[in-house]
């Protein structure tokens, strides 16, 4: 693929219309999760959203208060990105009724804490299917859209299990199954440099989230704070801050890295 600029070309005041295009958030649902959190704070910069999820009530919930958070356009799909036509649906009604998508950050995943010796070959693909062919498919489907308009975000939320292998909420196929997340978008950023798009993912731990809020209280909370290095759990208002800086016009100049938000757990 040949660049769509001469080295040098591209300027952070060209990049400036990322704010202006649309941003497709996945897993924006829940309440307290990550999704939620990053649409509100994508929301607060004015920009156009489609939120896609499969939780219908909880999408309504999260437009109405994108919308009351600055948004000047939200549209929920239920879509299940584990499925290609779902989520092919999901980007043409995105498309009908939205400016051009310009940033995709993908939050939708599942948890899968099955010992290794306990799982089967449906469970395992389930987590995968989801979690990195779910990937495969928003970025298959976005790609091409940001290729013609040369300006694009790809943003997905990986974990610390990619790099050490998890054991805190999960064990080996979601560790699979987020290494997979990574070495797509590494391998995207390689395969993109020079057309203007742009990959990146975020490998949090121990975000105060509905999940992990729910499984962490009392005595274990504090063992969770106490091995965290910068003493206490991060916030999802953290981590989206991460997100917007990395789909805004200052973005451009990083590509396929992993952003470890992991207060000090794992260094290097």
């Amino acid at each position: 693929m040949s660049p769509a600029h001469a080295p040098g070309e591209r300027s952070v005041a060209e990049e400036a219309r990322i704010s202006e295009v649309t941003a497709v958030v996945t897993g924006a649902s829940s309440p307290r999760g990550i999704g939620r959190g990053v649409a509100l704070r994508l929301a607060r910069e004015g920009r156009p959203l489609a939120l896609l999820d499969l939780d219908e009530a909880g999408l309504e919930q999260a437009a109405a208060a994108a919308r009351d958070a600055g948004a000047p356009q939200v549209l929920t799909r239920r879509t299940d990105i584990a499925d290609w036509e779902s989520v092919d649906a999901a980007f043409a009604a995105v498309e009908a009724e939205l400016p051009a998508v310009g940033a995709l950050v993908g939050c939708a995943g599942i948890a899968d804490p099955t010992p290794f010796l306990e799982s089967t070959s449906q469970t395992f693909a389930r987590t995968l299917a989801i979690n990195t062919t779910g990937t495969y498919h928003l970025a298959r489907r976005a790609v091409p859209g940001m290729l013609a308009q040369g300006l694009g975000r790809l943003v997905a939320i990986s974990s610390t299990a990619a790099q050490d292998g998890g054991g805190n909420f999960s064990t080996s196929a979601y560790a699979a199954s987020k290494a997979g997340v990574e070495g797509l978008l590494r391998g995207l950023a390689k395969e993109l440099a020079g057309t203007g798009v742009t990959t990146a993912a975020i490998a949090p731990a121990n975000i105060d989230t509905d999940i992990m809020g729910g499984a962490l209280e009392g005595e274990r909370r504090a063992q969770f704070v106490a091995r965290t290095p910068v003493g206490r759990l991060g916030t999802v208002e953290e981590l989206a801050e991460l997100v917007a800086w990395l789909v805004g016009p200052h973005g451009g100049f990083t590509t396929g890295a992993t952003y470890n938000l992991n207060g000090g757990m794992r260094v290097g």
